[in-house]
């Protein structure tokens, strides 16, 4: 069976993840991985570090689902039950692997480290384990193909620590998993904006109901509708002649909504046009409080474009830093038009940036009226001497209307810079 049929399950294993301790990462990288190599991510699983729980969960996937990805428990310690839960799972006998043995003698050795008795529990691994040696750690992962009622199952394991599985999931697994079928995936992103969900479906509907090849999935962010097209066919031409068939049906639907197509988000968009023009961007934040310049400086480059971040939370420090007129704030108040263009002007002042951007609202959960209720949000952005002021009224709750608010401020930068673009 080819594995665009796959029906795959996520299994997380530790009392942490359970317990809520820790965030499950692990399961919304893995879905969106799969999910780009076309197979079906059927069920998120999480189970403690109890080895009769895990068994049963095992052997419950196994009878529905071709793939099966576990995470977690794979350390040295009596709790890491992952693999002895694989072996009583398929019914292979754990046995010792010389060569993981000598492997991880050799790891502790350069790094100056005793190795202990309990560290060789991960040198076992279920009979006819393909093993995957970890760069990162000392847990390595398996794969473990299973004949189940004559057809074939896939359990792969791979250690916890995100920066341990994300390495070799990119390294091993995806290459295991593309030998698996000859056929090609080719899948394309189209970003919108101005459009609900509801109203792009409205206009795509028929699209959607008649899909077989390619298919069109809908992902709604904060604030943004999105569009994968995937194809997938017996050569990578046709795949990719299939994919750009849909994309430009879709221009002619939606096509005034498109502001990109390809994989990037919008700041990543936004940097690379300033880098492009030579220029910088600045900001002032009150209801984001630096929001926005902690976003865009996550991206490597981004001290190349982005210059001054201003938090000017009262109406003090709008006065005295950014030069909000007294006249303004007593009259408009601290959230209108009024108050987020002179906010942005006073930026400029004070960078001398050819763009800036405010930002000035009502985040909540109190501080609304009527007039102005919880999530009104106001942006100012100043761009060589011109102006442009706007009102937007967000819904969600107060971290959400924050991330709503840094992300127009990207739009809005992103307007300036340009007519819409392609990749």
């Amino acid at each position: 069976m080819g594995y665009k049929n796959m029906k795959a399950a996520i299994l997380t294993v530790g009392t942490e993840i359970l317990f809520g301790q820790i965030e499950n990462t692990n399961a919304s990288y893995l879905s969106r991985e799969l999910n780009n190599l076309g197979i079906d991510v059927m069920y998120h699983n999480t189970v403690g570090d109890n080895l009769n729980r895990l068994t049963d969960n095992l052997l419950h996937l196994l009878k529905e689902c071709d793939l099966i990805i576990t995470t977690g428990g794979l350390g040295p310690t009596r709790d890491d039950i992952t693999k002895e839960g694989v072996s009583i799972a398929i019914n292979k006998p754990m046995v010792l692997n010389g060569d993981v043995k000598i492997w991880l003698e050799n790891r502790f050795k350069k790094t100056g480290r005793n190795i202990t008795e309990n560290n060789y529990r991960q040198c076992y691994f279920p009979e006819g384990a393909d093993i995957m040696l970890n760069d990162n750690g000392t847990a390595p992962g398996m794969i473990n193909t299973i004949n189940y009622n004559d057809e074939s199952r896939y359990l792969i394991t791979l250690p916890g620590p995100p920066r341990e599985m994300k390495p070799m999931f990119q390294r091993d697994v995806i290459p295991f998993i593309k030998s698996l079928s000859d056929e090609h995936i080719v899948y394309e992103f189209v970003r919108t904006s101005g459009i609900g969900e509801s109203l792009l479906e409205s206009k795509i509907m028929d699209l959607v109901d008649e899909q077989t090849d390619p298919t069109i999935a809908t992902y709604v962010t904060y604030g943004e509708v999105y569009l994968r097209i995937t194809s997938k066919r017996r050569t990578a031409k046709e795949a990719h002649d299939s994919v750009t068939k849909m994309i430009e049906i879709l221009k002619s639907r939606i096509g005034r909504y498109i502001y990109y197509v390809g994989n990037k988000n919008i700041e990543e968009i936004v940097i690379e046009k300033l880098k492009e023009k030579n220029l910088t961007v600045s900001s002032s934040e009150s209801c984001t409080g630096g929001m926005f310049g902690e976003t865009i400086t996550k991206y490597p480059g981004s001290s190349e474009v982005f210059q001054t971040s201003l938090v000017t939370y009262s109406n003090e420090s709008k006065a005295n830093i950014l030069g909000v007129s007294k006249k303004t704030l007593d009259s408009y108040g601290a959230v209108s038009e009024e108050t987020a263009g002179e906010m942005a002007i006073g930026t400029n002042t004070v960078s001398k940036s050819p763009i800036c951007v405010s930002v000035t609202g009502i985040a909540g959960p109190g501080g609304g009226s009527s007039d102005k209720p919880v999530g009104t949000v106001c942006f100012g952005i100043y761009y060589r001497g011109r102006l442009n002021t706007y009102k937007k009224l967000f819904k969600g709750d107060r971290n959400s209307i924050r991330k709503q608010s840094v992300l127009w401020m990207f739009r809005y930068i992103y307007e300036v810079l340009g007519e819409k673009d392609e990749k």
